[in-house]
Parts: C-alpha cells; sequence; structure tokens
C-alpha cells in the first residue's frame, strides 16, 4: 500500500496540473502578462533570496571533502545528462515536436534539485552531507554553467541559438538575490529556519507563478494547437528514457569508482535528478521571445517521474538491515 501511494503525485505537482489547466483555459492577456511577468521577477528573486538565507554554510563545509563523489555528481549533471539529450536525438525526436525536444535538451542542461534530492538521500540513509553539499553546489554552479551548457549544446543540435547575455541576466535574477541572502543569513537565519512552512509556500507559489505566467503566453501562441496528443505521449516516454539511462549510469559509476553504499545512494539521487525550481526562472530568462511553455513541459513531466520513481528506490533502500560500517566510511 506504501509503495502504491508514493507512485501517486504529490500535493504540488498536483497544483502544477490545476495551474496548467487555469492557464490553458484562462491564459493572461496584454496588461495581465506584463502584471505576472513582474509578480513572477520579484518573487523569482525572493526565492533565491530565500535560498541563500536558508543554505546552512556548516554542512556544505562538512560534506565538500569527499571531493571524488562531487565530481562524479557534477560530471553525471553537467556532462553526462546533455550528452544523453544529443545522442537520443535519433530515438526521441520522432516522438515529440522540434518545441518539446528542445524543452528535453534544456532539461539535460540544468542543475541537481536540492529539497528532494537531499530528502531522498536521508530517507535512503545514504551520505546526507555530501548531499548536501552536491546539491547546494549544483544549484548555484547551475547559475553559470546552465546557460553556457544551452547555448552549446542548442546550437550543437541545429536550434535557434540562445543569447549568451543571457549568463548576465540569470547572474542578476537569481545570483545577486541568493548572495544577497547568504549575507542576510547572518541576521534572519533563525528567523528563517522557524518559518520553513511559510517559506515553502513562496518556494512552491513563486514557482507557480512562473509557470501560469510561461503557459499562458504559449496557450496565446498556440501551445495545445500545435502539440498533438502522441507528443505528449512520446514526451513522457522519453522523460522515462531519459531517467532511466541517468539511473543506470549513476548506478555503474558508484560501482566503478568503489563507492560504499551510502556514497553510491548519494550519486543516483544527486546525479539523476534535475531542479524544477532552478529551471523554470532560467527557462523564463533563458528562452525569453520563445514558447516557454513547450520549453518546460518536459522538464514539469520529468520532476514527476522522478519524484514517483526515486520515492520507491527510497523506500527501499530505507528498509535495508543495518549496517555498522556503512556510516564509517565517507572519506
Amino acid at each position: 500500500m506504501k509503495r502504491l501511494v508514493s507512485l501517486l503525485p504529490d500535493r504540488f505537482t498536483l497544483f502544477l496540473v490545476i495551474t496548467v489547466l487555469i492557464a490553458s483555459f484562462l491564459p493572461a492577456h496584454g496588461q495581465g502578462i506584463a502584471f505576472f511577468s513582474t509578480l513572477t521577477n520579484i518573487a523569482v528573486g525572493l526565492l533565491f533570496f530565500l535560498h541563500g538565507a536558508r543554505l546552512s554554510r556548516e554542512a556544505i563545509i562538512k560534506g565538500f571533502t569527499h571531493w571524488s563523489l562531487h565530481a562524479v555528481i557534477f560530471s553525471t549533471t553537467f556532462i553526462l545528462f546533455p550528452i544523453i539529450g544529443l545522442l537520443l536525438k535519433p530515438v526521441l525526436m520522432p516522438l515529440v515536436t522540434p518545441e518539446l525536444y528542445l524543452g528535453i535538451l534544456f532539461l539535460c542542461c540544468l542543475p541537481a534539485t536540492v529539497q528532494s534530492a537531499i530528502a531522498f538521500t536521508s530517507m535512503a540513509r545514504g551520505n546526507v552531507p555530501a548531499a548536501v553539499c552536491s546539491a547546494s553546489a549544483s544549484s548555484l554552479i547551475g547559475i553559470f554553467v546552465t546557460p553556457l551548457l544551452v547555448g552549446l549544446v542548442i546550437a550543437n543540435a541545429g536550434s535557434a541559438p540562445v543569447s549568451f547575455d543571457a549568463v548576465l541576466k540569470i547572474m542578476l535574477q537569481l545570483l545577486l538575490p541568493f548572495i544577497v541572502g547568504q549575507i542576510m543569513r547572518r541576521w534572519i537565519g533563525a528567523w528563517v529556519h522557524k518559518r520553513k512552512a511559510m517559506l515553502k509556500f513562496v518556494d512552491q507559489g513563486s514557482i507557480l507563478l512562473v509557470v501560469y505566467t510561461a503557459f499562458s503566453e504559449a496557450v496565446n501562441e498556440g501551445l495545445w494547437h500545435n502539440t498533438p496528443l502522441d507528443a505528449l505521449l512520446g514526451l513522457v516516454v522519453a522523460c522515462a528514457v531519459i531517467l532511466a539511462v541517468a539511473l543506470l549510469l549513476t548506478t555503474l559509476l558508484g560501482r566503478l569508482f568503489g563507492f560504499n553504499l551510502p556514497d553510491r545512494i548519494t550519486l543516483l539521487f544527486c546525479g539523476s535528478k534535475k531542479s524544477l525550481a532552478s529551471g523554470v526562472p532560467m527557462a523564463q530568462v533563458l528562452f525569453a521571445g520563445h514558447a516557454v511553455g513547450a520549453v518546460v513541459l518536459p522538464l514539469m513531466l520529468f520532476h514527476q517521474i522522478q519524484l514517483m520513481v526515486c520515492a520507491v528506490l527510497a523506500s527501499r533502500w530505507a528498509n535495508r538491515p543495518v549496517d555498522p560500517h556503512e556510516t564509517d566510511d565517507h572519506h
């Protein structure tokens, strides 16, 4: 029964679906788009400010020493994933539209998740300090690396190139609030930690705002008219295939490098996941003037599939017998 429940969409995913439905039937127009775009920019700035204020430097320093594990995770996130997206083009392109394949390439260039990667690692009794360090660093590094990767990968795929000026916009919209949050942590860190429920609302509310604005613009440009049902079904298959390849590669790499089980668990959950929280705001900046809704649709589907699959895997590892030697070998 527990396994069946873990396969059901979580509450936030249901809110995402509702937001997409509202944007599909009641999209914002004209001044409404301008209003929601401004509101979204403010919300995203607040989101990354709070991420900066939340981030514990102590946990990052503790986990940072395991450099070999982090090197493999970052290589998987920022090198292997884009290669997977490009190599699978002959398989994936017939399944989806060109716009959706663009979204798949964008998905492959994104940093790892923070909250869910850490949560699943903890649930599965993996190396949590290393997961905190890796996922947080991935999110921060992604602010610089993802725009460059998107430009490189999409240009290589023969699609419309993304302007490298977007790196500056990403830095101003995401990195600057993050740095300010880190500076302010000294004074507001305790206040932030006491209000996790409220901050979760801001976190998820920001993403829902971005999704509504992006999909409103996409619907106005004919997203659903230009995206046939078979392409949507093909996209589900494409996301499942990419996740399966990523899970297989992270499992093999963990064994190849001789990591212990807690480290292999950390590698799998941090190396196979992609961030919705970072990806949606980045798409809005990087693909300004394009059909952003079609670009983020693969990410939204991948997000739900990875949550369901990783929930089952974490539950399986959580039920394994306790081995006292596991936690003593975190390099």
